[in-house]
């Protein structure tokens, strides 16, 4: 359903005609490094960054919306989402924001947004409206909501870290009322369930093509020099529970933050050098070099081969060979 929801999109916007994405400013040299043969399938050897987007503070939550004309991405430390056009320079989505940090769409292709001020997961309706679809579990207020991901049966799903209340410029300091960072499931059905409860600080997520696993970023030495780095894996059964997870990769330093996947199976991780991009196997094929260590990614354009990076104040964008989910 993931994929028919992108095609959807898809479909929606091609009116648009767009030709390609612009603003193309500043290439610099190029960035591919590949560390295992294969990585030439990822992206061309003489790829080159294109900086789109150089004033933000922290942009974060990329999101590839057609019917929009181009991608919807947070700046969570100015309190704003933008609006990144062919042709044209960011212009404001929502603002304020409530510090939103990851965004994505759901079946219908609607907007989804995690919010750190307010500790919820919000939906755009079409008349622009918003509705809440998880601020509490159990009666207790979520942590602080950081990034979500669309399930294969139409299910949301979002990790609840502390970062949002406990960092003073990206959201109101709290104590937590959960006594644990989960990553949770928003049914179909509206229920907000608990999912994966053995994770420090549950950071990016990303699913699999086949939708039967799901990737999390661990980002506990974010906060605890002494905490994962890790990203894992979580087998997804067809009535939405995630099994037992196992670990995909670790990190030497640094944490890894927003996580994406392509149309066969790669694993794109935003890490402290760069775009690490892993095999199915946790194979590490190479990475895509960012002047700034990059917060999150999301395979876009007409064709979907183009990948869409956030890293510090920039928005970037590379040509890729590899293809994202549901082009």
């Amino acid at each position: 359903m993931a994929n028919l929801s992108r095609r959807g999109v898809l479909a929606a916007g091609l009116g648009l005609g767009l030709a390609g994405f612009l603003p193309r400013p500043a290439r610099a040299a190029p960035v591919a490094q590949a560390m295992a043969p294969g990585f030439e399938a990822v992206v061309a050897p003489d790829a080159r960054l294109d900086t789109l987007h150089s004033d933000g503070r922290w942009c974060e939550g990329p999101c590839w919306v057609l019917r929009l004309g181009g991608l919807v991405f947070s700046d969570t430390r100015m309190n704003r989402m933008s609006l990144l056009r062919e042709g044209a320079a960011a212009q404001a989505y929502r603002d304020p924001s409530n510090n939103a940090n990851g965004n994505c769409l759901d079946a219908e292709g609607r907007l989804v947004t995690c919010e750190h001020r307010t500790r919820r997961v919000v939906r755009e309706r079409e008349d622009g409206s918003i509705e809440v679809l998880a601020d509490a579990f159990e009666g207790r207020r979520l942590n602080a909501p950081n990034d979500c991901a669309l399930g294969p049966d139409g299910a949301i799903w979002f990790t609840d870290p502390v970062f949002g209340i406990r960092q003073p410029d990206e959201g109101l300091m709290a104590e937590p009322e959960q006594a644990m960072r989960r990553v949770y499931r928003i049914a179909p059905s509206g229920r907000v369930e608990a999912r994966i409860e053995d994770m420090d600080q549950p950071n990016g997520l990303a699913f699999a093509p086949d939708g039967q696993t799901l990737y999390v970023a661990d980002a506990g030495a974010g906060l605890n020099p002494e905490g994962p780095r890790e990203i894992r894996a979580y087998r997804v059964t067809p009535e939405g529970a995630a099994e037992a997870g196992r670990i995909f990769a670790r990190l030497e330093s640094g944490v890894p933050d927003g996580l994406e996947t392509d149309a066969d199976g790669r694993l794109y991780a935003a890490c402290e050098d760069g775009v690490r991009v892993f095999a199915p196997d946790g194979t590490l094929l190479g990475r895509i070099a960012t002047p700034t260590t990059p917060a999150n990614i999301v395979f876009g354009g007409v064709d979907g081969r183009r990948l869409f990076i956030t890293a510090g104040k920039a928005v970037h964008a590379v040509n890729m060979r590899a293809q994202g989910r549901g082009f």
